[in-house]
């Protein structure tokens, strides 16, 4: 069993199928449309068997979430018009045989960023429903960076007031400092109710919604809200700018107390085990030696430590784990139940793993789908590594150097999409898919499985045809579609 299997438990109860199986007890009957519950079928959560004879189709499932998987590869057996149809119940044709299936991971996540770029909540709606097809099951949403804050706190209302509106945007990417912006207002927030609909939308599709606020850096939206959160104190604007502002919070108890609410909140409305703090890209030069010395720290450098240990602590209270991006892998004093999510590579990831932490992959180099695709003149947005769906199917989330016995500790690997240059739902079906099927099937089937050379035909074939019946704008095989095509200038994440 997968470490992460007992952090996201699943209760064996209603499950989620668009009305196409119904759940059965272990001494049922099977019947075309019935999925037993049998949690002797397999050791491995999720496992899913289809039995497909000329008299009918038999699913057996280890729980609700194997049950859900069942009917999903159901639908994909049956076509295309199985993904128009609300409901599959009917006459269909279907090659006889068995499926016997497990993931290979647990955490086999997507980060969706509605902090840089805001996407309204059908949105993220939709995409939940394009994750639960491709047997995808951890929503890394995050809310809260310079760029917006998307999270109402009813204890503090002008971070969605002020915090949540810009007054524009950089068009790609400019040099640093560069002031100047496209002019454009932007934001928007998720009210509670927002919220709760979100989670408990991808709760009926077994997907977790983990929550990010980040701190003590990317934080100056929520400075601009309330300034005397800074490091200064000085007034900000929202950022209208990529990269990293240097506005970072202020190493305070009352700022701790401030997070503290803001994080009680969080914990109300989300139901995740796990809960991101961030902790990455921190800069030092705001904070003054003797705000360390005040907190018994050595030096500003232990600073971004410190948030992470006092808030991490906080949310160990309500039973809930901190993630932090590797950087907290810099910092002294890691608290042992830590997260690490391996984004600058796999270095950190792997150092993490041996020293005993849990570790989402979710490396730069190979997973992050706001990169460009190609470097074809028209790709629109040509940012970042050049990463294909092929690429993208070839990575191979246990690092090659990680000993065997550290293996256990991957619990899975998370595509990331960063919208600074995503800024509509469009852009980011271009972005993600059909990387996106490349990196599900990455995480769910085992490595000697896998299959590069005919994935390509099984993706034009089969799979292109189902994201067209869900009206996936997704980039095609041969380069973008003429609406598709838009300059863009070269920059990068964060």
């Amino acid at each position: 069993m997968n470490a992460f299997d007992t952090l996201l438990p699943r209760p064996v109860t209603a499950l989620a199928t668009g009305g196409a199986l119904a759940v059965a007890s272990p001494s049922a009957v099977a019947t075309p449309s019935t999925v037993v519950i049998d949690p002797g079928l397999s050791p491995h959560s999720e496992a899913y068997r289809l039995s497909i004879t000329p008299d009918g189709v038999r699913a057996v499932a280890v729980d609700a979430a194997g049950a859900a998987h069942a009917a999903r590869t159901l639908r994909q057996l049956l076509g295309p018009d199985a993904f128009r149809a609300a409901d599959i119940r009917g006459s269909w044709e279907l090659p006889c045989g068995e499926v016997a299936d497990h993931p290979r991971f647990a955490w086999r996540g997507v980060l969706l960023d509605v902090a840089r770029h805001f996407l309204p909540k059908s949105s993220v709606l939709r995409f939940l429903d394009l994750m639960a097809a491709h047997k995808l099951n951890v929503l890394h949403l995050h809310l809260t960076d310079d760029q917006g804050w998307r999270l109402e706190v009813p204890a503090f209302p002008r971070l969605t007031e002020v915090g949540a509106w810009r007054k524009g945007s950089w068009t790609g990417r400019q040099p640093d400092g560069d002031p100047t912006h496209d002019g454009r207002p932007h934001g928007g927030f998720y009210s509670t109710a927002d919220l709760r609909e979100i989670v408990a939308y991808a709760r009926e599709r077994h997907i977790t919604v983990v929550p990010e606020v980040d701190v003590p850096g990317h934080s100056q939206a929520a400075i601009a809200a309330y300034p005397e959160l800074g490091s200064t104190g000085e007034p900000v604007e929202v950022w209208h700018a990529w990269g990293v502002s240097e506005h970072t919070l202020a190493p305070t108890r009352a700022v701790i107390d401030f997070y503290k609410t803001v994080l009680d909140h969080v914990v109300d409305v989300f139901d995740s085990p796990v809960v991101c703090l961030g902790g990455d890209e921190v800069p030092t030069g705001r904070w003054r030696g003797e705000q360390a010395a005040a907190l018994g720290l050595e030096s500003v450098e232990a600073i971004p430590g410190w948030f992470l240990r006092t808030l991490g602590g906080h949310l160990a209270e309500h039973g809930r784990r901190t993630l932090g991006w590797d950087d907290v892998m810099d910092h002294a004093g890691l608290s042992p139940g830590v997260l690490v999510a391996s984004w600058r590579g796999e270095k950190a990831g792997t150092a993490a793993a041996v020293a005993g932490h849990d570790v989402v992959m979710c490396p730069e180099q190979h997973v992050y789908l706001d990169h460009r695709q190609s470097e074809h003149p028209d790709e629109p947005i040509p940012v970042g590594f050049a990463r294909t769906t092929e690429d993208v199917y070839a990575y191979e989330p246990i690092p090659a150097e990680l000993p065997e016995d550290a293996h256990h500790r991957v619990l899975g690997a998370q595509a990331q999409i960063w919208t600074e240059h995503l800024d509509s739902p469009r852009r980011v079906d271009y972005a993600a898919f059909p990387r996106l099927a490349a990196f599900a099937e990455v995480v769910w089937s085992a490595k000697e499985l896998r299959d590069p050379a005919g994935f390509p035909r099984r993706l034009a074939e089969h799979h292109l045809p189902r994201l067209d019946a869900l009206g996936v704008e997704y980039r095609a095989p041969d380069g973008p579609r003429p609406w598709q095509r838009r300059p863009g200038v070269p920059g990068r994440r964060r």
